[in-house]
């Protein structure tokens, strides 16, 4: 049993509690609507109660007099606009701040560092103020004394460049490309350009001077100002550069001041107006700089040569004031005297010797040495070296002078015909190279084009570089002097005997060698050959008889169709030594057949001889006879093909005793015909002469030899003829093919 099952009388207490606590709730609540009501009931009875007394009793201001004394409060302040100038006095100066009234319902605070002359300052002073904010986050007006400054000097900036009105300001200090000064309390920029019409070096001397200034740019955005000194100046120039120009004369000497220096003269103040001064016009000698003579700020006299009163330009001069050196040369220097100077100048066509000041000579680059080969001149001075020469010629009216170098040592030209002679071996340099050949420096001032067919005798050279270098030193031998044009023709291959005297006898016609592809195109194969000779085969002659295509690097058989000693030219061919072959195997077969067609031949006529044709029956044996020596025929190894109509002609002969010795007659005759070759409709089988093969019965049938009686009426006037249009082969190789052709032709 649990506690409140074994205590009844808990529970009972426990509810009656609660039930009082109930009563006394809506006891309270009741008391409170009733209170409620008997308020309202009050409120409702006095309607004429005043509401604007407060609790103590007093009464409040009505809408309109609140609205006038509010009215006339605010009349009371000034109406003030944040980022404008306001006028206020001094009521309070502290150590860090002064105090302002602006006529606002606060006043104002200004930094004491925005005042330059705080200590002048007294309370009571009015002063020019830039509202910031009217009213910060702590309720506090914002002004500045410094920015009230500026709005005010800025408008008489504005005002002053409109106005073009000249302007005082104070240089504070030095910055980059120029100086710093304050105008009117806002800080300007001053150019270094902009100082001094001359270039200024030292901007410190201008640092804490006042000075006048004309402003030439504003930038409204940035509030950025130029200002110029300069320019005040120039307006002052102009004036006077339009007086001077009025005065001035061409020959006018004048004074001036070097104001500027370029590498092509130097700009001369002339006392307001500048001038130039060209290089050219400086000194008679030659210089490279105006520095060499002159320098910065340096007074000199100049004379004027020339001018522009539109442009207003001025030329002048300063070698001009001097006597020409030309003109006090005197007679010392004439043609054929030597004389020393100083190269002052290389150019691609000769050197100017400089051999007193202002006087100057030309050596040309073929006046440097006896070569014909011209050089370029560095490669005999340069420029500063002290050189002697020989003068060629003198015009002192146009200032000009030729000198010569070469001229001091013998002209080598004088003895080339005793000291190099042709056929004499030497050595030389190689100097310079070309598409067609070599030039070759035997002594200083001699040399001699070596041609690059001159080069190798078996080398097929393209280019010089393939066989030479410059500089090389080269063993060469004298082919030719042309002693009026100074020419030497040379040559190196000449050292050697010719190897195509032995090639010739090598590589003749129809000889067979081997060779290694060197290089293929589109019309055939290089081949090198033995003794380091190139031969060449062309594409019809490169086919094998496998059908495959030959490569670089192979190695294969060759047949040499061609030699020509006075070109150089080897023509081989691949094709010919198979395609022999065949021809060899069909001229063994065919011979074959021919002794086989010969003994059947010889056994009839032995035949014919021997029977008797008395009777029919008794040729029966002699027909038995035949037919034995027929199939013995039949049985030999070329297994000639004997005609069928051979054998019914020996058994019908018989018949008649009288064509008995025809009919020998015309098998005795058959087989002397077969001696020569072949005769088709086109003519005589001219392979079988000994050294032409298909290729060269084609050539001579284009040449209109088609038979042997056409080769036995060539001469050699005809042979010529023909070489010209196809050069084959030599002379003696024709009067060989004459002279089988008549054989064979009878």
């Amino acid at each position: 049993m649990t506690t409140e099952e074994n205590n009844p009388q808990i529970e009972k207490e426990e509810v009656v509690t609660s039930a009082e606590t109930e009563t006394n709730v809506v006891a309270e609540t009741e008391e409170k609507t009733a209170k409620t009501k008997t308020a309202k009931s009050n409120v409702d009875d006095h309607e004429d109660f005043d509401w604007s007394m407060d609790k103590e009793g007093f009464s409040t201001y009505s809408q309109k007099e609140i609205d006038n004394m509010s009215n006339h409060y605010t009349d009371t302040f000034n109406n003030i606009e944040e980022n404008q100038v306001v006028k206020g006095k001094i009521v309070s100066i502290t150590g860090k701040d002064v105090v302002v009234t602006v006529g606002f319902k606060s006043d104002g605070i200004v930094a004491a560092n925005e005042f330059k002359n705080i200590d002048e300052m007294k309370i009571g002073d009015e002063i020019e103020l830039f509202v910031e904010k009217k009213e910060d986050s702590n309720g506090q007006l914002i002004l500045s004394r410094k920015k009230a400054r500026q709005e005010h000097a800025w408008g008489d900036i504005v005002k002053a460049m409109e106005e073009a009105i000249t302007v005082t300001g104070h240089v504070k200090s030095r910055t980059k490309g120029g100086l710093v000064v304050d105008i009117y309390g806002i800080d300007t920029f001053l150019p270094g350009s902009q100082i001094d019409i001359k270039p200024i070096r030292d901007y410190d001397m201008y640092v804490g001077k006042d000075m006048e200034f004309k402003v030439v740019k504003i930038n409204e955005q940035y509030k950025n100002v130029v200002i110029s000194h300069k320019a005040l100046i120039e307006d002052d120039i102009e004036a006077q550069k339009s007086d001077i120009l009025s005065k001035m004369e061409k020959g006018q000497v004048l004074e001036g001041v070097v104001k500027n220096m370029t590498s092509f003269g130097v700009f001369v103040d002339l006392g307001g107006i500048d001038g130039l001064l060209h290089i050219t016009d400086i000194s008679w000698s030659r210089i490279n700089h105006p520095e060499e003579v002159l320098t910065l700020d340096q007074n000199i006299t100049v004379v004027v040569l020339d001018f522009d009163d539109e442009k207003k330009r001025i030329s002048l001069g300063l070698k001009q004031l001097q006597e020409h050196p030309w003109d006090k040369l005197g007679d010392s220097i004439a043609e054929g005297t030597k004389v020393k100077g100083k190269v002052v100048t290389l150019t691609d066509y000769g050197s100017f010797i400089e051999i007193a000041p202002g006087v100057e000579g030309l050596v040309h680059v073929s006046e440097m040495s006896w070569s014909q080969h011209l050089r370029n001149p560095n490669e005999f001075m340069k420029v500063g070296d002290e050189i002697e020469a020989m003068v060629l010629s003198v015009d002192k009216d146009e200032h000009k002078m030729s000198l010569g170098i070469k001229q001091l040592v013998p002209d080598p030209w004088a003895v080339i015909g005793t000291k190099f002679k042709v056929g004499t071996k030497h050595k030389g340099i190689i100097k310079n190279l070309t598409n067609y050949g070599v030039f070759v420096e035997l002594e200083e001032g001699v040399d001699g084009l070596l041609h690059v067919s001159d080069l190798s005798w078996n080398k097929k050279i393209n280019h010089p570089a393939e066989f030479v270098k410059k500089d090389d030193e080269l063993d060469v031998v004298v082919l030719d002097v042309d002693m009026e044009n100074r020419r030497l023709s040379l040559g190196h291959k000449q050292l050697e005997e010719n190897p195509w005297d032995t090639f010739e006898t090598v590589f003749t016609m129809l000889s067979k060698h081997n060779g290694t592809i060197t290089s293929i195109n589109d019309k055939g194969a290089t081949v090198q050959l033995d003794y380091g000779v190139e031969g060449f085969i062309p594409t019809r002659h490169l086919k094998k008889a496998d059908k495959t295509e030959v490569k670089v690097d192979q190695v294969i058989d060759l047949e040499v169709i061609e030699f020509n000693k006075e070109n150089r030219r080897i023509i081989l061919s691949h094709t010919n030594l198979w395609k022999a072959e065949e021809r060899e195997i069909d001229a063994k077969d065919q011979g074959d057949k021919a002794d086989a067609k010969k003994r059947t031949n010889k056994a009839v006529k032995n035949l014919n001889s021997n029977v008797e044709r008395s009777t029919l029956g008794e040729m029966g044996g002699g027909l038995a006879e035949l037919k034995a020596a027929m199939e013995k025929a039949e049985s030999a190894p070329a297994k000639p093909k004997v005609k069928k109509e051979e054998a019914p002609k020996a058994e019908e002969k018989p018949a008649a005793k009288k064509a008995e010795p025809k009919a020998e007659k015309v098998v005795a005759e058959k087989p002397a015909k077969k001696t020569a070759a072949k005769k088709d409709a086109k003519g005589d089988d001219l392979k079988v002469i000994n050294k032409i093969g298909p290729a060269f019965e084609k050539r001579l049938n284009a040449l209109g030899i088609h038979t042997y009686a056409d080769l036995v009426a060539l001469n050699d006037k005809k042979i010529e003829e023909l070489e010209k249009q196809d050069s084959m082969t030599s002379l003696e190789q024709w009067h060989a093919w004459i002279d089988e052709a008549k054989t064979l032709n009878k």
